[in-house]
C-alpha cells in the first residue's frame, strides 16, 4: 500500500528531447526518477536519482553501469515480457509510491507513438487522482477536467495557451482574462478554435462543464 505524500513533487527524466534546460530542473525537485535512456541523462548530468526503471534497451553497458552508480535502487524490465513504456512503467512506480504531484521531462520527442502516448498519461493521472505535466523546452501541458477551475498565472516563458479536446467533445467552455474570451463554448475534437490564445491579465481562468480538455501553454 502506497503512502500518500501529498507535499513532495516528483520528476520523472524519459529518453525523449533533453538538453541544458532539463539538466537545471533536476535539482527541483524532492524525488527524481530516470526512465530508461531518460536515467543515463541523470547520470550523465552528475545527479543522483531515488529510481531508474525500464528495459534499458536505448543504453549500452556502459552507460547502464553509469546509472546503477547513481541510482539509489534500479528496476529492470524485460523489453520484450512488459505491457507499458518506460516512461508509463515509470508514472506508475511514482504513484505507487505514494506521489501524486508528477512532472515528467523527456516524455516529448521525435517517435510521435510515445509522445502521444504520454500525453494519454494525463488521462491516467486524473482518474488516479494525481496533477500531471509534461514539460520540455517550448511546452508544458497539463489536464483540465469537468466541473473545475484551472488558474493560470501570466508566464513570460509562454506566449501561447492552446485548449485541444482529449475526450470527443468538451461542453461549458469558459475563458476568463484572455484575449479570446469564450463563454459556455463547446468543442469536438478536430476543432482547431482553442489554438493560440494569449493571456492578457496577472491570472486567467479555465472553467469547463464536461469532458477533458489539454492545456498546453508553449513558446515558438
Amino acid at each position: 500500500m502506497s503512502v500518500l505524500q501529498p507535499h513532495s513533487r516528483v520528476l520523472i527524466v524519459s529518453g525523449g528531447r533533453l538538453g541544458d534546460w532539463a539538466a537545471d530542473l533536476l535539482h527541483c525537485y524532492d524525488y527524481l526518477i530516470g526512465a530508461d535512456r531518460g536515467a543515463e541523462f541523470v547520470a550523465a548530468s552528475g545527479c543522483r536519482m531515488k529510481l531508474a526503471v525500464g528495459d534499458f534497451d536505448s543504453v549500452t553497458p556502459e552507460q547502464l553501469e553509469l546509472i546503477r552508480e547513481y541510482a539509489d535502487e534500479l528496476l529492470s524490465f524485460d523489453a520484450i515480457d512488459k505491457d507499458w513504456t518506460d516512461t508509463e512503467l515509470a508514472f506508475r512506480e511514482a504513484v505507487n509510491r505514494g506521489f501524486r504531484d508528477i512532472d515528467i521531462v523527456g516524455a516529448l520527442g521525435t517517435r510521435f507513438d510515445h509522445t502521444l502516448a504520454n500525453v494519454h498519461l494525463l488521462k491516467q493521472a486524473q482518474e488516479l487522482g494525481c496533477s500531471l505535466r509534461l514539460i520540455d523546452e517550448f511546452n508544458e501541458i497539463s489536464l483540465c477536467t469537468n466541473k473545475t477551475v484551472m488558474r493560470i498565472d501570466k508566464d513570460t516563458r509562454y506566449d501561447n495557451v492552446s485548449l485541444l479536446p482529449l475526450s470527443e467533445t468538451v461542453t461549458g467552455i469558459t475563458l476568463e482574462g484572455f484575449r479570446y474570451p469564450l463563454h459556455n463554448a463547446t468543442i469536438k475534437v478536430g476543432q482547431s478554435i482553442g489554438v493560440s490564445n494569449v493571456l492578457d491579465a496577472a491570472t486567467g481562468t479555465i472553467t469547463i462543464d464536461s469532458g477533458l480538455m489539454l492545456v498546453i501553454r508553449s513558446r515558438d
